[in-house]
């Protein structure tokens, strides 16, 4: 099929407010991305009614309609070209949005911006961890054994993996100031050595801190005696993320300040050593003590939450998950996984977001089987396929949201699923893939609830949606395909 894209590009510029309520425009694989003066000038009536328009939402103040492959750089071109606007990149549109978001807003997007680009070495790590629970788990195989109690001539390779497994927790701190320096724009080989300095063999593991701090097999807490003024704990800051990411961010605004000042004969001399030098005392002696007992507080909350009314956080949180991906405040969430699993042995976070995120493709897999039309099966069924793989935006976007009703059946799902998991106490020991792959990084014994649970997240969301579809007698028809998210 031919489209004429000038056409469709004025549609959509009619739609949005015209060419004075653009900023800044760009496109990326599938979507145009548009920064906008004002989004209460939009249309989302006749904008949806637009042919190419799969889908339109917000996301950290920029503007987003869906188009697809191949299309979307085609009306694009004639896009800017009606508003006789200028080319940008998606950095430039996203720089303009983030203008418009409040502090909640903002904050939420450093966390998505700082661990997007690190996410694939914490899955990794996750996956890889998961097979080594499996291998060491009793009763998992063998009655009374594990495999490695079975198979002796295992250990190695067990030792092998454990040590790549682990390698990405204990480093978190440098993959993290990497991410927050490029972020914040410091430089980030100094932000690599601050979250290296944080791990430093020479100060007490993080792990052990808990035993030194109530005295535990004879151990104490040591310091750094800065000439008899004051002390500074000598702990180090293993798999914790709010001490590198605050410390990452005053190093990058002490960087800058001094790049500003001193001359540039000089400042290859005096820029790092002065950096490190402040942004490292002021890590281990203010910063760090005061995320680690802010991390501590929020994970106590959450853990109180739960305790006092398991069923009750469990359905909230299992219902709100997938709307936080859509406003991108689940990447927060991350870091309350890593300070579960390092304060409480395993999180019970993170098996309910892999439970929302196979609910979502069970919403999917529903649609498949409902749909009519080629077009909506095979969308369908690809964004199914990624969903329980632990993508879920192509199913929310490409379809749940579109016709909304499997969208709420997968909030329902999500939510039973985790209030059975949660009353069985399930935990995790590392993130993983968040689909079907998730049981291996559950903790061995609990393995049997979590499936017990991702059976509840298949079975209810697809047969509501059913159910909800026979209901309104929907039909895969072009003008309800074209439905707004």
């Amino acid at each position: 099929m031919s489209y004429e894209y000038r056409q469709i590009a004025q549609q959509i510029l009619d739609s949005i407010g015209g060419a004075e309520n653009i900023e800044q425009a760009a496109h990326c694989i599938t979507r145009l991305r548009i920064a906008l003066k004002d989004e209460g000038k939009i249309n989302h009536e006749v904008l949806k009614a637009v042919d190419l328009v799969k889908g339109q939402f917000s996301n950290g103040g920029v503007f987003q309609i869906v188009i697809g492959s191949g299309d979307v750089d085609r009306v694009y071109a004639q896009l800017i070209d009606l508003a006789g606007r200028n080319a940008a990149t998606v950095a430039d549109v996203k720089g303009s949005g983030e203008n418009k978001l409040n502090p909640l807003q903002r904050l939420v997007k450093i966390f998505s911006d700082v661990f997007m680009p690190i996410l694939p070495a914490i899955i990794v790590a996750g996956l890889l961890m998961g097979i080594n629970n499996l291998l060491g788990a009793k009763d998992m195989f063998i009655p009374g054994k594990s495999l490695l109690d079975a198979y002796p001539g295992l250990s190695g390779l067990w030792q092998l993996v454990n040590m790549m497994a682990n390698t990405s927790f204990v480093f978190l701190p440098a993959l993290v100031g990497w991410s927050a320096a490029k972020r914040f724009g410091g430089s980030e080989v100094l932000g690599i050595v601050l979250g290296l300095l944080l791990v430093h063999p020479d100060l007490l593991n993080a792990w052990n801190y808990g035993k030194a701090a109530a005295g535990l097999d004879g151990q104490a807490i040591p310091y750094f005696d800065i000439l008899g003024l004051f002390k500074i704990e000598r702990v180090g800051y293993q798999g914790q993320i709010l001490p590198i990411l605050a410390a990452t961010w005053v190093m990058s605004q002490v960087e800058i300040w001094l790049k500003a000042r001193v001359p540039n004969a000089i400042q290859l001399l005096v820029v790092p050593i002065t950096t490190i030098v402040v942004s490292g005392v002021l890590a281990l002696a203010v910063i760090g003590p005061v995320a680690r007992g802010l991390g501590v507080l929020i994970t106590q909350g959450l853990v109180h939450v739960f305790e006092v009314a398991p069923v009750l956080g469990a359905a909230i949180f299992g219902a709100l998950y997938a709307p936080l991906v859509i406003t991108g405040m689940h990447h927060m969430f991350i870091a309350v996984d890593l300070q579960l699993i390092t304060s409480h042995g395993g999180t019970f976070i993170w098996p309910i977001i892999a439970l929302s995120n196979i609910a979502q493709g069970s919403a999917a897999l529903a649609m498949f089987c409902i749909a009519k039309s080629a077009t909506e099966k095979s969308m369908a069924s690809t964004s199914a396929i990624s969903a329980f793989s632990g993508i879920t935006e192509p199913a929310m976007f490409g379809v749940n949201l579109r016709f909304k009703y499997p969208f709420y059946a997968a909030l329902i799902g999500s939510a039973c699923a985790s209030v059975l998991i949660t009353l069985n106490h399930l935990l995790a020991s590392a993130i993983g893939v968040g689909g079907l792959p998730a049981f291996i990084s559950i903790v061995p014994v609990h393995i049997p609830v979590f499936l017990l649970g991702t059976l509840v997240a298949v079975i209810v969301p697809f047969c509501l949606t059913w159910v909800f579809a026979k209901r309104m007698a929907w039909k895969a028809e072009p003008v309800l395909a074209q439905q707004s998210v």
